[in-house]
């Protein structure tokens, strides 16, 4: 399969120039496709989507709008302008010039880095496939499929990683990342989370709030790296991750604010019998997905992340603006601790907690926008507060795993828990009550009666723009 380089893959890596390159993009290319219309958006091959597309790095080109069918859509690759004075800003080698070619020493920890990040693009695009199905109206469906699409470019910049600088083993990193599912028994994804279910678009907005998030902090850190091609591919997705933080927080608040419209509409707290989402399920969903994303950050005290740190692959969020030595060979750093039967704080060595500092960190961010959500149940009048669970409740990985907790952090007894947890995630009886809501509404400018329309446009179009032209 030959393909036009400058048309079908836009680009600023010199595609043209490497034909090594553009054999194995001829290899993958046809696989890819062939997953994206297998376990891509479902029936959605033929509909024209108004999409923005990634056509250069510039202000003026990195978001170009038009209409577009999807497996036609210009999966580009993309990294931010070079700049040959760059250094390493951290770790044992703090201060050498960044590294354009991969370290012989750390190959295989550069290569795990980039493989589970990649793999959790087409991971979401696998566990949202279903979506556009039951759709609230055509500007979410519009927003879902671009956040697909651009999940697909993201997973193109890690296998382009992969193929210019890690030779076989590279290429055949990039072909398991389409042999792996989301959900397969026998190959599932690397990561928990992008195992789940995302069934009704209240997981979904839940999901692209909280799952994405991780999603910035871990390219955020991966932007810090001494490998500077890796560093420049993460600045540029960075550019793309924030409208997907956008859908789900924009969502949810709309979701909410739908919610608290009605009770005060019908003057009850029981929102289902008017075809809402009740704020104590929407804290359940909340405490679900938190949980889970929490997890993806690893275990409080990682040796591995240590390495990572210390030989300059991967940093800390904005690195350059904590004030410190940047080696941090010397520094503590306050966690968490499991000690007996109680939660308590400790000092650890600072190199060790490099994860627990940037779950910190994206603990910190996600309360910023339950805060917004709890701006409009104020505003509303309405007396309820959603709440972050505590960091140990509900986890699979790392110390807090091995207890049961409430929401508020107290241990409890596996007994207690039994008991307790329909009360603090969703029951199968509230996913089928939301999954009863999820009835298509495909007319322009309508919308399902569970959720309210947007403020904001896309690209200066009004909620009533035929966002989606199905053929």
């Amino acid at each position: 399969m030959i393909i036009d380089y400058n048309q079908k893959i836009p680009n600023n890596v010199n595609l043209n120039g490497d034909r090594r390159l553009q054999r194995a993009l001829e290899r993958w290319q046809p696989e890819y496709l062939n997953w994206w219309n297998k376990l891509g958006p479902e029936t959605s091959k033929e509909h024209e989507v108004y999409l923005r597309t990634a056509i250069s790095v510039e202000k003026d080109g990195w978001a170009h709008f038009d209409y577009v069918k999807m497996p036609e859509y210009r999966w580009g690759i993309f990294l931010t302008p070079s700049d040959p004075t760059r250094t390493i800003d951290f770790g044992i080698h703090k201060g050498q010039p960044a590294w354009q070619v991969v370290p012989g020493e750390y190959r295989s920890e550069l290569r795990r880095l980039i493989v589970t990040q990649g793999d959790t693009e087409p991971a979401s695009v696998e566990q949202q496939r279903y979506l556009g199905k039951n759709c609230p109206s055509l500007y979410d469906l519009r927003n879902l499929f671009q956040v697909n699409v651009e999940e697909g470019r993201h997973l193109w910049a890690m296998v382009y990683l992969l193929q210019a600088y890690f030779g076989r083993d590279g290429r055949e990193e990039a072909d398991a990342m389409l042999e792996r599912h989301s959900g397969d028994a026998d190959k599932p994804r690397i990561l928990g989370a992008f195992n789940e279910k995302t069934p009704d678009w209240l997981s979904f907005f839940m999901f692209t709030y909280f799952t994405d998030r991780d999603g910035k902090f871990q390219l955020g850190s991966l932007a810090e790296s001494g490998f500077d091609p890796l560093s420049r591919s993460c600045r540029f997705m960075l550019t793309e991750e924030a409208h997907h933080m956008f859908v789900g927080e924009s969502g949810v608040g709309r979701i909410v604010q739908r919610t608290c419209d009605l009770m005060n509409e019908h003057n009850n707290d029981d929102v289902r019998k008017n075809g809402g989402i009740d704020l104590p399920t929407l804290q359940k969903y909340l405490n679900f997905h938190f949980s889970i994303s929490t997890d993806l950050f690893g275990q409080e005290l990682s040796t591995n992340a240590a390495t990572y740190y210390n030989t300059g692959i991967k940093g800390r969020l904005s690195e350059t603006k904590i004030d410190d030595d940047h080696l941090l060979h010397d520094s503590s750093y306050p966690i968490l601790e499991l000690s007996g039967d109680k939660i308590v704080n400790v000092e650890v060595p600072a190199l060790n907690a490099v994860n627990e500092r940037l779950r910190d960190d994206y603990i910190a961010d996600c309360d910023l926008g339950v805060r917004r959500w709890n701006k409009i149940i104020e505003e509303a009048g309405i007396d309820y507060c959603l709440k972050l669970p505590h960091r140990a409740f509900n986890r699979r990985i790392g110390q807090f795993s091995e207890i049961q907790t409430d929401p508020a952090g107290k241990i409890i007894t596996q007994t207690d828990w039994d008991k307790s947890h329909a009360e603090w995630l969703p029951t199968q009886e509230d996913r089928e009550y939301v999954q009863s809501l999820m009835q298509p509404v495909t007319e322009p400018g309508k919308i399902a009666g569970w959720i309210s329309p947007p403020k904001g446009r896309i690209n200066r179009q009004p909620f009533e723009f035929e966002f989606v032209l199905f053929n």
